[in-house]
């Protein structure tokens, strides 16, 4: 029976020690959009780490396990629809697939927990304040790139209307989760520690932190350049169920065609991702050669989400179009069983199951995600690009400001649009540049270089979304060193962790 002893230890805890983990998860959902109610993401953090004190490291992973479970299981739990809805799969297949994921990527929570339970079991004050910030950052900036990284839910996404916002443009989107992890540690120990000098210190620095954020905002890191453009957004409300039929391609080209002619006076439109449901070699000669004729005698700068194929290599791409100039950019960051299907041979009979259209694309290989536009350069991005920070700064600080192109059709009426337009927010305030979003279904919006919302269109609506944007030149902090600060000083708060400890 000796054998059982490390099991008996591990499942020690009650179960209402993994169901509250779990519960906390599910609770910092409402920090995210569409809620914004940022201050419960904190308070789930204080109340991870608080469960996380007399865990052993395996008593850690499960219960960060448990947290990771219910803030993804809550706030993503939307994949079902695309697999089910649209990628053709029955709904026990598509509800069983989204469990294994949710299972998979909460391993990155349960080793955050172990590590945290491990590291501060001895000295938790120091836990608190050195090894669970650092520790938070670095698996959530792992979770951003292992096995091409699903960077959704990051901690500092529900800070775009927090206190700590005016971080972004310094230290990013990780670095709010830094900062957001360090305040809970503070807060924590805030309520641990007796003596006043102490608690008067933590205060203190607490503070500074959150009314560093609304100072630091009102910073411009960057500058105008050049007179305002007016531009329009294009959103055809175009359903995947349909989209990809040949029957459905006459009427969609319409759509954006009529679309188009009512925004010129505009100079720049926007169509989203794949609006044209046609390969490029295909609808150039009859369709495209005259739409770019009348678009440059109307002094207007189309920019067209479109596929391109590669006939000699057999390959196809997910594309960006520049009419004026037929200059092309290529998506570069696909999305897993959306635009292509990894492990195939392991899936088996799954994979053929699963038949999203058009989803066995080609990654592109620019090295720079820009776009010629008129006479400037844009930096570029389609749907799922946009959620990993650092793929857009190759394009800064040239680019005068950002053209983002998505399809969150896939996803229906969930928490999804809101989400991912959440995180172009960030993107736009993290590089101090104006970003244009068209969206097949929306939702589609204009934000300017603060990531605050211009203007908007609501989803499931057909329409054309205009206003002026301001190009600007510079570069923020953030821009010029990228995630290298903030994984500089997570390393930094868990070293002199370390330091401290040994002292003790």
């Amino acid at each position: 029976m000796h054998r059982l002893e490390p099991l008996r230890t591990l499942f020690s805890r009650p179960a209402a020690h993994w169901l509250s983990g779990f519960l906390a998860g599910g609770l910092g959902v409402l920090a995210f959009a569409p809620f914004g109610y940022w201050p419960f993401f904190l308070l789930s953090l204080v109340w991870l780490y608080h469960r996380l004190q007399g865990c052993s490291p395996g008593q850690g992973f499960l219960l960060g396990w448990a947290f990771g479970l219910g803030l993804l299981g809550f706030g993503v739990s939307w994949i079902r629809i695309s697999l089910n809805e649209f990628g053709n799969l029955p709904p026990w297949a598509a509800s069983g697939l989204m469990v294994l994921f949710l299972l998979a990527m909460a391993l990155y929570y349960g080793g955050l927990g172990a590590t945290t339970a491990w590291l501060s079991s001895k000295r938790p004050l120091i836990g608190a304040l050195c090894f669970f910030p650092g520790l938070w950052v670095l698996w959530e900036w792992v979770r951003g790139w292992w096995f091409t990284g699903f960077p959704w839910l990051n901690g500092g996404d529900t800070q775009i209307d927090g206190p700590l916002a005016g971080f972004a443009p310094v230290l990013g989107v990780y670095g709010l989760s830094l900062l957001l992890a360090l305040s809970a540690g503070l807060l924590w120990t805030l309520f641990q520690v007796q003596q006043p000098k102490p608690r008067f210190l933590v205060a203190l620095v607490l503070g500074s932190l959150w009314l560093g954020g609304p100072l630091l905002a009102r910073w411009d890191w960057t500058q105008p350049e050049g007179p305002p453009l007016r531009v329009a957004l294009l959103q055809g409300n175009s359903q995947p169920a349909i989209k990809w039929k040949p029957e459905a391609k006459a009427s969609i080209l319409r759509t954006y065609v009529e679309l188009t002619r009512a925004s010129y006076g505009s100079q720049v439109i926007v169509w989203p991702e794949t609006a044209i449901p046609d390969f490029l070699s295909r609808v150039r000669e009859p369709f495209l050669e005259p739409l770019r004729r009348e678009a440059l005698a109307q002094k207007a700068d189309l920019v067209i989400g479109i596929p391109f194929l590669d006939q000699e290599q057999g390959r196809y791409y997910n594309g960006l179009l520049s009419l004026r100039t037929w200059e092309r950019y290529a998506k570069r960051h696909l999305v897993p069983f959306g635009e292509f299907t990894p492990f195939k041979a392991w899936l088996g009979p799954l994979a053929k199951a699963f038949s999203v259209p058009m989803s066995d694309f080609s990654p592109g290989a620019a090295e720079r995600p820009l776009l010629r536009v008129g006479a400037q350069r844009v930096g570029v991005s389609i749907c799922y690009e946009d959620a990993f920070p650092a793929e857009l700064l190759p394009a800064l600080p040239e680019a005068r400001y950002l053209i983002n192109v998505s399809n969150d059709a896939w996803f229906g009426d969930s928490l999804a649009p809101h989400q991912h337009l959440a995180i172009a927010r960030m993107r736009a305030l993290e590089t101090g540049r104006w970003l244009v979003r068209a969206t097949n279904t929306g939702i589609s919006a204009l934000l300017n270089h603060r990531g605050q919302i211009v203007a908007r269109l609501p989803s499931f609506t057909r329409g054309s979304l205009q206003g002026e944007i301001q190009p600007r030149k510079g570069a923020t902090p953030f821009v010029r060193w990228g995630n290298g600060m903030v994984l500089g000083l997570a390393c930094l708060l868990i070293l002199l962790g370390l330091r401290f400890s040994a002292k003790g």
